[in-house]
């Protein structure tokens, strides 16, 4: 028996980490036990944790540090398939303890491992809080 693949959206695990819509945070949980005891896979990708930060920030405007715990509890639920999630608990723990913004923290985490040492930005400001990283505006 092959076990059913499904994309969760953002708005999902917004609904479960807000209890804004007890009803749909309710729906979430289940979904989740379902996951954890494998009767399906829930795929999740980048922007999906870039729009949930996003929007905890913005909207909701909790602190870096809580939704770094928030994330990072994603991270690591079980059932869940999250690509690149090794890029993303980096980019995740960076956003936190360097005070930049999320898509800089991905971006440099996806540098690093691609080898990359050098950005060219006028963002000096976050990119020169990562060691390793030059960076070069453009004149």
């Amino acid at each position: 028996m092959t076990i059913e693949r499904l994309f969760a959206d953002t708005n999902l695990f917004l609904r479960y980490i807000t209890n804004d819509v007890p009803a749909q945070a309710d729906a979430i949980e289940k979904l989740l036990i379902n996951a954890a005891a494998g009767q399906c896979l829930l795929v999740v990708n980048a922007l999906v944790v870039a729009e949930i930060v996003w929007t905890l920030e913005s909207y909701y405007r909790l602190s870096k540090s809580d939704i770094c715990s928030k994330v990072l509890a994603i991270l690591n639920t079980p059932g869940l398939e999250i690509v690149e999630s090794d890029l993303l608990l980096q980019a995740v723990l960076w956003y936190a303890e360097k005070n930049v913004d999320f898509i800089d923290a991905y971006n440099a985490a996806w540098m690093v491992g691609h080898d990359i040492s050098a950005v060219s930005t006028f963002d000096k400001k976050h990119y020169a809080r990562f060691e390793g990283i030059k960076v070069s505006i453009p004149k």
